[in-house]
């Protein structure tokens, strides 16, 4: 078979968790944990060396997200005020980790809708935003499990993760060192959260992801031609982790809130909205493309005002329920995996010669655009 070097996305695949949280019952949760908070530093809060913390709310969460529920890998201790954070047993060396079963999960029902088989694939990327080690790769895991006769390797830009995964791929491909690709988006987001924390602990939820890239030689009749990738990176403190393994340098501070997500969320969206917007308005002119003309935006799914602007400066006018999508609702922020999920839930209706635009943006800062347009 001659290989054409032009790479496409041949199909999708997505892992959704059982258990889901809804903004009441979460709140319910955080406002118990306030209460015995402030209860139990009741003296210091009246002598005024302690400011008391303050109730969440479902308003308050809805308005300054547009969130209403997340999935999550663990939800009872989640919600037990005395825990707030997932639990689950650790596993053997010899079982599967969790993270890479849910990117299985994810990668094997892309492979089916696909039509393709194990040794039809060159590559494992697992483009995530944490990793739950650092070595042996995550990726090469799945791979394992998968069956897959190539190579892998892991690859972190916080929420872009996905699509600079993408990029990476179709790469491969257009060089000729890969005909088959895997890009996999395991995100047990409910692990680096503070749920304690009333600006963010609505904002996360668990998923898994995958996007089958391939030589169009070989993709099925029905696929999205790439037309073009851009990635885009700007250092910035904004949003940031502080936790790695060089956190036990500094036992004293290793538990501290910033070893968990933190972010100047004001600031994020001042400086973000705008970049990813030209951004966007820049790639759409190389490609000779007038944006307003695209079908439909699969935006990364981090926050409803943040995806509302981002479609009114590429689209020319305010973007419906059609051409921009949500899937933030129900799922919450999922880091990387949030703009690929909009993608696999709401693009089998396109018709063929229908362009649209995957993009996804955060931690870095990073963003990352995908013009794709739908064949057969």
């Amino acid at each position: 078979m001659q290989l054409t070097h032009r790479p496409v996305i041949s199909s999708t695949g997505l892992f959704t968790p059982e258990q889901s949280i809804t903004n009441e019952e979460l709140v319910a949760s955080f406002n118990e944990f306030v209460d015995r908070h402030n209860e139990r530093n009741a003296e210091a809060i009246e002598a005024g060396e302690m400011e008391p913390l303050q109730h969440s709310s479902v308003e308050f969460i809805e308005k300054a997200s547009g969130i209403k529920a997340r999935h999550v890998m663990a939800k009872e201790p989640i919600l037990d005020p005395d825990i707030m954070a997932p639990r689950w047993e650790e596993r053997s060396n010899e079982e599967l980790s969790i993270m890479a079963e849910i990117g299985v999960k994810a990668a094997t029902q892309a492979l089916e809708r696909a039509g393709r088989e194990a040794e039809d694939v060159d590559a494992v990327l697992c483009a995530a935003s944490n990793m739950q080690r650092a070595y042996p790769a995550m990726a090469i895991e799945i791979q394992q499990a998968l069956g897959i006769d190539g190579f892998g390797f892991d690859m972190n830009v916080a929420c872009s993760s996905a699509t600079f995964g993408i990029q990476t791929a179709a790469d491969y491909v257009r060089a000729g060192n890969a005909k088959s690709v895997l890009v996999v988006s395991p995100e047990i987001t409910s692990g680096h959260l503070n749920w304690r924390d009333r600006d963010s602990h609505f904002i996360f939820g668990d998923v898994a992801t995958a996007v089958l890239v391939e030589d169009a030689a070989i993709a099925p009749e029905e696929h999205w031609d790439i037309l073009s990738t851009k990635l885009k990176t700007v250092f910035s403190n904004n949003i940031r982790n502080n936790f790695g393994f060089l956190n036990r340098a500094h036992p004293e501070t290793a538990d501290n809130p910033d070893k968990l997500f933190v972010q100047e969320g004001r600031k994020v969206f001042k400086e973000v909205v705008p970049m990813v917007a030209q951004m966007i308005v820049d790639e759409a002119e190389k490609l000779q493309m007038d944006p307003a003309t695209l079908r439909r935006l699969w935006l990364h799914q981090a926050n409803a005002g943040m995806n509302r602007l981002i479609a009114q400066r590429v689209l020319g006018h305010e973007a419906n329920d059609d051409e921009s999508p949500t899937v933030l609702d129900t799922y919450g922020n999922t880091s990387s995996a949030g703009s690929i999920i909009a993608f696999h839930k709401h693009s089998e209706d396109l018709a063929a010669g229908d362009t649209g635009l995957i993009c996804s943006f955060g931690a870095g800062y990073s963003a990352g655009t995908v013009f794709v347009r739908k064949v057969a």
